[in-house]
């Protein structure tokens, strides 16, 4: 018991000494000390002595859709980038970086891929993402843009390889927001903000594109002959209907007779073969 209440009083004391070693880097952060407030005092001197010419080096203009982060002696002057306008800068101890602001969009490459169930295809899409922080993309990582390509591409193989080809080739938009999600959550810390992920073209090699291709065009054959018997069966019934009603009535098989002959002598025909029925011969010949 005693060993366990000092080693948890240790990561407690060691827990404090560490939160105010964080918080001690923080208060430091944007201090230039003796040395750099000297090298500051200095620049200020020379560019009020020369002030018609060190104008031009000091004033700075940023477009609208632009944001400037400052360094003085190597560290961020200020947590908030300057812009968009006119700012000032010293010329002797300054340096700024322009950050672009708008949403930027860049293709992945075509990548082999392979799928849960064991097939090879060729993947591309396009993401679409713009800065939100510009301290953070200047201070974080070396290349943001850089950066978040090649993580479009990684991201792209490793969702697409939990996928089926069926699941590819269906679900495209959900595969699109898995990919937007893993993409945002990892540029987060360089200040990134991916707005939109798109897949492009599934390539099947073609092998397996005649496969598909083939049972495609046997279903829809069988199909085809499911479609053509039930229509033989549905007329089969009317034919039977029909007989009835002509057996419960023999007139109504010469008007159907008759019908016929006016069927076929609309159209241009040179021979008309008109079947005549017997009980109307038996009247006409003479009775013994």
């Amino acid at each position: 018991m005693i060993s366990t209440t000092s080693s948890t009083a240790a990561m407690v004391t060691q827990g404090k000494l560490e939160i105010n070693a964080e918080d001690i880097e923080d208060k430091n952060t944007g201090k230039l000390g003796c040395i750099g407030w000297l090298l500051v005092i200095i620049s200020l001197i020379f560019v009020i002595t020369l002030f018609p010419v060190t104008l031009f080096l000091c004033v700075k203009i940023v477009k609208e859709y632009e944001r400037a982060v400052i360094f003085r002696l190597g560290r961020i002057t200020d947590r908030k980038p300057k812009g968009p306008g006119l700012f000032f800068v010293l010329p002797c101890t300054d340096t700024f970086v322009k950050i672009d602001l708008r949403t930027v969009s860049f293709d992945i490459p075509p990548q082999e891929i392979l799928t849960k169930d064991s097939v090879t295809v060729s993947v591309d899409g396009v993401v679409y993402f713009r800065v939100h922080s510009p301290i953070s993309a200047v201070a974080n990582v070396s290349n943001a843009a850089s950066s978040t390509r090649l993580l479009a591409q990684t991201t792209l193989r490793n969702v697409l390889g939990t996928k089926n080809l069926a699941e590819l080739l269906s679900d495209r938009e959900g595969i699109s927001l898995s990919m937007q999600e893993s993409l945002d959550d990892a540029t987060d810390p360089w200040g990134i903000k991916v707005e939109r992920v798109e897949i492009k073209d599934v390539k099947l090699p073609q092998q397996l594109q005649r496969a598909m291709a083939a049972e495609a065009e046997a279903s829809r054959e069988a199909r085809a002959k499911i479609i053509a018997a039930e229509g033989e069966m549905k007329a089969s019934r009317a034919l039977k209907e029909a007989s009835l009603v002509i057996a419960e009535a023999p007139s109504a098989l010469q008007l159907r007779y008759m019908q016929t002959l006016t069927t076929i002598a609309a159209e241009k025909n040179s021979t008309i073969i008109f079947p005549l029925p017997i009980d109307i011969l038996q009247n006409l010949m003479p009775r013994k």
